[in-house]
């Protein structure tokens, strides 16, 4: 029997059950157990052997790896493995016509294969394997005694054995492999191809991360070569001296630079919105759901499915219920947030200021370096223990799937991050007005702490993984690596949440602060470009591959990055207006005027180009509507060939039950 397998990118690999080339196959999780001494004779009763049976008896392809202090179960799955088990977890995917359908293996032909070529993506296969290892239960009606390194463990029945052993220490970890052949391509490809500064191949990153991280470098790139034209006209305010002119210079660059990010970002929605398309993520037709985004439904608060099956038929008491569901969560939801603003305003607030007051009085360099070292120090530990309240208040939110709670801990914890960023800039820019030190703020957290970002961001893996992969075989120095996991919190996000944080500190330093320092553009941009290419070699060399993600979009950082906009809008008229009155005086002459009229006149362009520019190209637009189209048609004439059928059958049944002398042509 012939099998075609999904890790060979375009699936023209075919594999025979009986024999398979080891040359073909990948590889793509491992689970690591302890190595240990087996007998024989208690071979057969050895957790770790009843595992691996049951991984091949569930059609998986296993090979095991022996390393210096543990053992590797690499497992493989073809395509007809991953299939099946696809149809049976009613995976919805979608076909040609544009309808999301429940899988179905038979029907193979009817669904629509990714960019390169394959059936199933990485995050479609990677819930399969889970799917695999995890739904291995104990069928038999009885405990299942099974033994390890003298220690007997006691399998329920109906207990998924992985998730025991797991319980018991046994199975330590189990995690993605990283695919050699596509791995060294897109080193080649993406990580060292310093030629073209921003290109990058996205369909090929989606295809080995997943859609989170394909959209986060498409936003990077996309942001980067956006860069392009507020870095030139910075550079070209900070050469050249414009002398009595700047008072025009500085306001046509602030209204360039807000016209620049709000232009920018509705073109990304556009961008985010083709790559879903092309991706098979956008809003299609289901036939049971209407529209929806796949990995990330409409609401985010939909009730249970307990509390609409127990509903009842009572429609009254089932409104009243999803009512009280709601706003019961908008209520929680609201509680959490107070609770972290108060301690935003009521701790960090006050810290942040007087760290900022006394490195404005202090005057002499040493005590100001000891100064920092000590306040950097403690706001760590602060923000950690703010990431951890804020975990712990969303535990108790009813954000209705990990994505949403990953959203919420975004925006709590950008909140002390905020604070910890900007509160020093602003004590300088607006309190003490002292454009110099402001100046040296900005370079200092622009070029200082995104130079030394990067480089603990990417040598402490590096140098950590170098330490310990000393005498271990390729799989176990995959197992050695650090995973891709966020500063904060690993249990909600992972590292992308330093990444996307970076980004949106930077864009509100530069954004926030652009009349003060129009060269911030630049060093923006080379160090955006420097980071494509650090972060593919973080992901691809220093770091385990990421368990993937399969949220379409960035989230709650986009609604961040709009926030940011809104402020560089007020802090930029602000230090306009310092920049016009020197003297302090504050009259309402008709220059101050032109900059209050220029920040309600930018307030309002900011909300009219939404509606200006769409956020969903033609012909994405000319797609979803023929997909509804022929989704409506199929569903139509089914319809009517059901209704059809039901006439017959009901016609018949009345012509039988009709009376004898009844005329039968009425």
């Amino acid at each position: 029997m012939l099998l075609f397998f999904p890790f060979l990118g375009a699936e023209f690999g075919v594999w025979k059950m009986n024999g398979v080339p080891e040359d073909l196959i990948v590889y793509e999780i491992a689970v690591v157990v302890p190595k240990r001494n087996l007998n024989e004779e208690n071979k057969g009763y050895d957790c770790v052997e009843v595992l691996v049976n049951e991984f091949r008896n569930v059609g998986l392809i296993v090979e095991r790896v022996l390393g210096l202090s543990d053992e590797f179960i690499k497992l493989a799955a073809p395509l007809e493995t991953l299939g099946r088990v696809a149809a049976k977890m009613q995976m919805k995917k979608t076909t040609h016509i544009g309808i999301d359908l429940q899988f179905e293996w038979e029907d193979i032909k009817a669904f629509v294969r990714q960019p390169d070529g394959s059936l199933f993506s990485w995050c479609e296969r990677f819930q399969c394997y889970r799917h695999l290892i995890y739904e291995i239960v104990n069928k038999k009606n009885s405990v299942v005694t099974l033994k390890f390194d003298g220690k007997e463990i006691q399998w329920e029945a109906g207990e998924s054995l992985l998730q025991r052993l797991e319980l018991e220490g046994i199975v330590k970890q189990v995690f993605p492999l990283h695919d050699e052949i596509k791995r060294k391509k897109l080193l080649r490809s993406w990580a060292l191809n310093w030629w073209d500064f921003t290109a990058q191949p996205i369909d090929e990153i989606y295809a080995y991360f997943g859609t989170k991280i394909a959209v986060y470098f498409s936003f990077l790139g996309m942001y980067t070569r956006w860069m392009i034209f507020p870095a030139t006209f910075g550079l070209i305010l900070q050469l050249i001296d414009f002398g009595s002119l700047k008072l025009l210079v500085f306001p046509a660059f602030f209204i360039s630079v807000v016209l620049w990010a709000v232009l920018f970002f509705q073109f990304w929605k556009r961008k985010n919105s083709a790559l879903s398309a092309r991706w098979h993520l956008n809003f299609s037709v289901s036939t049971s759901e209407g529209y929806k985004l796949s990995g990330r439904e409409w609401n985010s608060l939909q009730p249970p499915l307990e509390l609409v099956k127990n509903s009842g038929i009572d429609k009254t008491k089932e409104k009243e219920a999803l009512q009280r569901y709601e706003w019961f969560g908008y209520l929680k939801r609201f509680r959490n947030d107070v609770i972290i603003i108060l301690s935003i305003i009521c701790l960090q607030l006050p810290f942040e200021l007087a760290y900022a007051h006394l490195y404005e009085v202090l005057k002499s360099d040493m005590v100001k370096f000891g100064l920092t070292v000590v306040y950097l120090l403690v706001i760590q530990y602060f923000t950690k223990i703010g990431g951890k309240i804020s975990i712990r208040l969303i535990k108790h939110e009813n954000n209705e799937n990990t994505e949403y709670q990953a959203d919420s801990l975004v925006y709590k914890v950008f909140g002390l991050y905020f604070m910890q960023s900007y509160i020093g800039v602003f004590y300088h820019a607006l309190l003490h007005r002292n454009f110099m030190t402001l100046r040296q703020v900005l370079i200092q957290r622009l070029i200082l702490y995104e130079v030394l970002e990067n480089l603990v961001e990417n040598s402490l893996p590096y140098l950590k993984y170098s330490y310990k992969k000393y005498r271990a075989v390729r799989v176990e120095k995959e197992y050695l690596k650090p995973t891709y996991s966020a500063s904060i919190s690993e249990e909600l996000e992972d590292g992308l949440f330093d990444d996307f944080l970076e980004l949106a500190l930077q864009f509100g330093m530069i954004m926030m602060f652009a009349c003060a320092f129009p060269l911030a553009f630049a060093f923006s941009a080379l160090n955006n470009i420097a980071e494509m290419r650090t972060d593919a070699l973080k992901l691809l060399a220093m770091l385990r591959r990421p368990v993937p993600r399969a949220a379409a979009t960035i989230g709650a950082w986009l609604n961040i990055f709009q926030f940011l906009i809104l402020m560089s809008i007020c802090t930029n008229s602000a230090l306009l207006v310092w920049l016009y009155d020197q003297e302090g005086k504050w009259k309402l002459e008709p220059g101050l005027a032109a900059i209050l009229v220029m920040e309600h006149v930018l307030l309002l362009i900011k909300f009219g180009f939404s509606r200006f520019v769409p956020e969903e190209p033609a012909w994405v637009r000319a797609k979803r509507m023929k997909n509804a189209t022929q989704a409506q048609d199929m569903c139509s004439k089914q319809l009517l060939r059901t209704i059809s059928g039901r006439e017959k059958a009901f016609g018949g049944y009345i012509r039988r039950k009709k009376p004898v002398g009844t005329n039968k042509t009425q």
